[in-house]
């Protein structure tokens, strides 16, 4: 069984991907790995004639192989353009169960805070975006009351007297 999966998965490889590398797993079945396009597919042995379980998944950073997200068993007896057709479609799957969700519309709330993590919005346009921290209008104010009051305190505590 391992010879047939073997040339099974060596004609899938040169079929599906151009840089492919093909290897015995330890339970008998064969891998092609796909490092290009970070995904992987299984041939295993399921106990039945001509039978193979056939799964996919993705390759994640580091080079380890993330576990199967999609597996269907297959007639090995039907065509390597079938087989190849089917391992086509366990891979778009894997690649559909990547992506990320699209974010909801939030309506175009005004005052909401963006949580942490989350990409900064584009500045909007006609406004300069900022490039550093600066006291606004209303911070130098503040601070010219508060020197009036203690200018008023001092003058009152020495009464006016030139000292």
């Amino acid at each position: 069984m391992y010879a047939e999966l073997r040339d099974t998965a060596g004609e899938l490889a040169g079929i599906l991907w151009r840089e492919h590398t093909v290897y015995r797993e330890r339970g008998g079945g064969v891998v092609i790995r796909g490092e290009h396009v970070r995904r992987w597919i299984s041939l295993a042995p399921t106990g039945g004639k001509d039978r193979a379980l056939l799964r996919a998944g993705r390759i994640l950073d580091g080079g380890t192989t993330a576990p199967a997200r999609t597996e269907v068993v297959v007639d090995l007896t039907a065509g390597t353009a079938e087989l190849a057709a089917i391992c086509r479609r366990l891979l778009a799957d894997v690649a559909a169960m990547d992506e990320p969700a699209p974010a909801p519309d939030r309506g175009g709330k005004a005052g909401k805070r963006e949580k942490p993590g989350r990409k900064a919005r584009a500045p909007r346009p006609g406004r300069r975006p900022r490039k550093e921290r600066h006291t606004g209008a209303g911070s130098w104010f503040v601070m010219l009351c508060v020197v009036a009051v203690l200018g008023a305190w001092l003058y009152s505590l020495f009464g006016g007297r030139g000292y």
